[in-house]
């Protein structure tokens, strides 16, 4: 068994750095999952291969749902530590960027190479695996940081739970050093909780205690609690992976997912290699709106984690909101275009959404007022982009509906301030 590389934690800025690192970390792998999720088939196979296919999709969006948890619990842990939480991140893929280089991002269909990929990914401490074809580290490891950095700057780990495991030990190590109440001076009537988001695990941070509570219920349900990782992310893959592999050794033709490709709108700003471009207009359509309703949620989670003099039931409303635009929205828009054409410059395959990122996502003004008229103008004008269209796409039709319906809540929410 490998021993984990230590990472250095001094002083603030360091967690800061590393927390960051940790939001996007989560935020890619949710999108990873999600986009495996949508590109699985609802029809055109057995009734025992639809049976598996149905159960894999309610595995995916499970786990997916956990890694949303995880990146509320590290937006709740930088904002106790006076860092504003970020739902910024690079665009996909990513072979050499923000982490370290054995960690990649990339977006696949369900399927044996994506099963492997989260295998790697989710893997406990210890526990040696190798990535899907094709994910080649890059780069060597960044040098060790040593004590004296005053500038935060990448740090090696091996493991998503090696990150955390870090991020715990410095706290702790920091706290005993400066005090609990100099390192946690976050408000904390910033911090999600569980009955705002209707999740028992959201563990609001206050002081170490929680914070370390915070930290272990990411890695236990990742890589599981002192090495049981049965119930965690890593083995609840694993038994898909087993039971995926069973089926195609019956029947080698066995294609649970649509040939789906994260191909984007546009060239990303951010990625110097050439990405697939979507070349159907129909499809260009649906993937617009897909990336539309994406950036509304990020807008509207951004506004609850660095909100102001919000009241408990606007808060709520902001929660309801990204809720319904997810499930609502985000989620019928991403599985169709998982199943609509990429294009002629791609024959064969299907487009999904890209999750693009098309500038820098930065946080609205802190203001209330203008916040929440920035939010609604933005939410009607998604109703306004799928109006055209709605007519002769019934998922189109769909996803307007419950747009408007967020729209009209955010709106009469934030009226009150107009």
């Amino acid at each position: 068994m490998t021993a984990e590389p230590p990472i250095v934690i001094e002083h603030r800025e360091h967690v800061w750095y590393l927390l960051y690192q940790a939001a996007q970390l989560e935020h890619m792998i949710m999108c990873q999952y999600l986009f495996a999720e949508f590109s699985l088939k609802s029809d055109g196979l057995t009734a025992d291969q639809q049976a598996a296919v149905d159960r894999w999709r309610q595995e995916l969006h499970g786990i997916a749902v956990q890694e949303m948890l995880h990146l509320a619990l590290v937006a709740n842990l930088m904002s106790a530590i006076g860092a504003a939480p970020t739902f910024n991140r690079p665009n996909f893929p990513q072979s050499c960027g923000p982490f370290p280089p054995s960690i990649q991002m990339r977006l696949l269909p369900f399927g044996e190479a994506a099963l492997t990929h989260f295998l790697f990914l989710e893997r406990p401490e210890g526990m040696e695996r190798v990535d899907a074809a094709g994910f080649i580290a890059c780069d060597p490891p960044p040098e060790p940081v040593v004590a004296g950095e005053i500038f935060p700057r990448a740090q090696e780990f091996a493991t998503v739970g090696h990150l955390y495991r870090g991020i715990r030990d410095g706290l702790t190590a920091l706290a005993a050093r400066v005090g609990e109440e100099q390192v946690f001076c976050g408000s904390p009537a910033a911090q999600a909780t569980a009955e705002l988001f209707r999740w028992p695990e959201m563990v609001a941070v206050t002081d170490l205690k929680s914070a370390c509570a915070a930290i272990d219920e990411i890695i236990e349900q990742g890589e599981g609690a002192q090495g049981d990782w049965r119930e965690a992310h890593y083995g609840r893959f694993l038994k898909v992976w087993e039971e995926y592999t069973a089926l195609r050794a019956a029947d080698p033709g066995f294609e649970p997912a649509h040939p789906a490709l994260g191909a984007f709108t546009r060239q990303p700003f951010d990625v110097r290699e050439p990405q697939p471009l979507i070349g159907d207009p129909g499809t260009m359509v649906l993937a617009e709106l897909c990336n539309l309703a994406y950036e509304a949620i990020l807008w509207l989670l951004t506004r609850f984690f660095t909100h102001t003099d919000e009241s408990e039931e606007e808060l709520g409303v902001l929660v309801g909101a990204a809720i319904a635009m997810m499930a609502g929205v985000l989620r019928p828009l991403g599985t169709e275009l998982a199943r609509r054409p990429a294009g002629p410059a791609h024959p064969g395959r299907t487009a999904g959404p890209a999750f693009e990122m098309y500038y820098v996502m930065d946080n609205v003004v802190p203001w209330r007022a203008a916040a929440w008229t920035v939010l609604t103008e933005r939410l009607h004008q998604i109703v306004g982009r799928c109006a055209p269209h709605a007519a002769g796409d019934p998922v189109i039709a769909a996803a307007a509906d419950r747009a408007k319906a967020v729209a009209d809540a955010v709106d009469a929410c934030g009226a009150r301030y107009r």
